[in-house]
């Protein structure tokens, strides 16, 4: 389980905290999804669960461990992180990439090797096998994003953290992500998925947390936050919820002014 307590970050010279406050759960077995509109504090949250940005305030703990107290490479053991922006200096082979996800698993004389049996595990899980022997540089953005969640798996741990993890992807891969989340969830991961997709959120999340300036505007599935009225004030946009067709999920529609 991963769990955030009162957590409180201010970035230097802000006039108002970037989070303030925020509580959360992700429950192993579960897909927790944190949506919420640009600048409501969703990125840097992950940023603060990896270290990238200081806590002024609260806790963050996967299961009985303190996360903030781990070492990177103790941190990585436990979650596997995909963040919004990542790239290599220099263009490597898609397996040497995915390999990289066993770092934390070796050693001060044995690191990462693109042969180990997790690459291909992780790759296939993915479906990027075909990518393995293309260099980064050769794969389109979506390619990319896909090799990069492969990454993540190869990684293993007991948790799963992903920023905006669909961005460049079509409407069958986000799909197939989705579903690939899900599944790893009933396997009993803990997965924290960042999503601007609020409807494909209502499909596969069991538990939603809407972030708004920094702090927690709703909380608890998808119909308790999917509502018109509070998406439309946190939004700002005239809106209408109703239900998915197809599998009776919160439906969001946005509307022309």
């Amino acid at each position: 389980m991963i769990s955030v307590d009162d957590l409180v970050v201010r970035y230097p010279q802000a006039r108002e905290p970037a989070l303030n406050g925020v509580t959360l759960r992700a429950e192993r077995g579960a897909l927790t999804a944190i949506v919420g509109p640009n600048g409501s504090g969703k990125s840097t949250l992950v940023r603060a669960m990896i270290g990238r940005v200081a806590v002024e305030r609260g806790t963050v703990r996967v299961d009985d461990q303190d996360a903030l107290k781990l070492s990177r490479r103790a941190f990585a053991r436990r979650v596997a992180v995909v963040t919004q922006r990542d790239e290599p200096v220099f263009p490597i082979l898609g397996r040497e990439y995915v390999a990289l996800g066993r770092y934390a698993h070796g050693s001060l004389f044995r690191t990462a090797q693109p042969d180990d049996p997790a690459v291909d595990a992780a790759a296939k899980r993915a479906a990027v096998t075909e990518f393995l022997d293309r260099r980064t540089d050769q794969l389109s953005g979506g390619e990319w994003q896909r090799l990069r969640i492969a990454r993540a798996l190869a990684q293993g741990g007991e948790a799963l953290v992903l920023d905006e993890p669909t961005t460049f992807l079509d409407i069958a891969h986000e799909m197939a992500l989705f579903e690939l989340l899900a599944d790893l969830a009933r396997g009993g991961l803990a997965v924290l998925l960042v999503s601007h997709q609020l409807n494909l959120v209502a499909r596969f999340a069991g538990h939603v947390v809407l972030l708004h300036h920094g702090k927690v505007a709703a909380a608890g599935t998808p119909s308790a936050v999917m509502r018109g009225s509070v998406l439309e004030s946190v939004y700002e946009w005239p809106l209408v919820v109703t239900h998915d067709p197809a599998v009776g999920a919160p439906m969001l529609v946005p509307l022309r002014r």
